[in-house]
């Protein structure tokens, strides 16, 4: 019978298991102190809790996170983490400095069932949902590989996968990563959730009062080209995720995120633009347009720079807060859209036939 894995379990529940074993929840709260706080996986080396209790504690469970297979740096700072999980699956994540902030773009499922068309992630399918053990493992497994003193500054989920898809397993990690006392103690302001638009997650999420970041993928302005873009449109059209973006509680200052693709010719107008202006209008959010980042096998085009710059400031002229991101990695394939898991015999031979 497999060890249970402490990571991924809630401080409160390694209390309760500390109770099982015959010790006080004292002795659950350094458990969690040791693993969320000191990023500390060996039991043997959680030297405040008695011998005979760690070795009860070893024959019932262990804290286990995802291996990293592979590192691969690009040639703007950013790093690109290839976890190997215990059944073999393969997810990445990537890391993105940006002067004092570093930012890990987490995952949250093997693959992807909402098959976006410019996405290479999507052209996997779904394989299967992360466990909330995996996803804070993720972290783990990244702010180990820091140099001392050093730990990732702000998380994005927006990684292979859709978050809202894997709801009770996001939920329990956010948990995790926000708990200041015995978690990892991240503040909600610096944890962004991606969606696709999952308009009954959304509305889940914006009652868990987690207060974390929300960022929706729009990508068109009329639901005739999202709907050729991202086939979920189908079950949650524009007016359905404008709406529930409208009910999405902010804090002061805090702003809804929409993520924008810009695919030349495509939804890159000024039109488009105004369009875009409209919708958000009431609306306290953030725009990031993001130029496609190319694919293998994919015929889709980044716009021309004259035609980033029309929509740019056509957005800005209406008032919308609207910025121009140059997504990190594209030189390792790791930076939006480019994810995707593969063998490491398979990357290999990808870089050989791209020299």
């Amino acid at each position: 019978m497999s060890r249970l894995n402490l990571v991924g379990l809630l401080p409160a529940e390694l209390e309760d298991l500390a109770v099982e074993l015959g010790a006080s929840r004292y002795r659950g709260r350094q458990i969690a102190t040791w693993i969320y706080r000191k990023g500390e996986a060996r039991l043997e080396a959680m030297t405040d809790l008695p011998k005979d209790f760690r070795a009860a504690l070893a024959a019932r469970a262990e804290a286990a996170w995802p291996e990293v297979e592979r590192q691969t740096p690009s040639l703007d700072g950013s790093r690109k983490l290839v976890f190997r999980l215990a059944d073999g699956a393969r997810v990445s994540a990537v890391l993105m400095p940006d002067g004092d902030r570093l930012t890990l773009c987490l995952s949250t499922q093997v693959g992807c069932g909402y098959a976006c068309a410019f996405c290479l992630t999507g052209t996997m399918g779904l394989e299967r949902n992360l466990t909330a053990g995996e996803i804070v493992g993720q972290l783990l497994a990244a702010n180990a590989r820091l140099e001392p003193g050093r730990r990732v500054s702000h998380l994005v989920f927006m990684g292979m996968g859709e978050p809202l898809a894997n709801y009770p397993a996001l939920v329990r990690a956010l948990r995790i990563l926000t708990d200041a006392r015995l978690g990892l103690g991240y503040s909600p302001r610096r944890i962004t959730v991606s969606t696709v638009g999952l308009v009954p997650g959304m509305e889940r999420l914006a009652r868990e009062g987690l207060g974390v970041n929300l960022a929706v993928s729009l990508h068109a302005t009329t639901d005739e080209v999202r709907g050729r873009l991202m086939p979920v449109n189908r079950a949650f059209n524009l007016s359905a995720v404008m709406d529930a973006v409208r009910r999405y509680p902010l804090a002061p200052r805090q702003r809804i995120f929409i993520e924008y693709v810009l695919l030349d010719a495509v939804n890159d107008s000024v039109e488009d633009a105004h369009r875009l202006v409209r919708l958000l209008r009431g609306v306290r959010a953030k725009v990031n347009l993001i130029p496609w980042n190319p694919v293998p096998g994919n015929t889709w085009q980044a716009p021309p720079y004259v035609r980033v710059q029309a929509f740019l400031h056509a957005c800005r002229r209406h008032g919308l807060n609207v910025s121009l991101r140059r997504s990190k990695g594209g030189s390792i394939e790791a930076a939006c859209g480019q994810l995707r898991a593969r063998k490491a015999q398979e990357e290999v031979k990808g870089k050989t036939n791209s020299r």
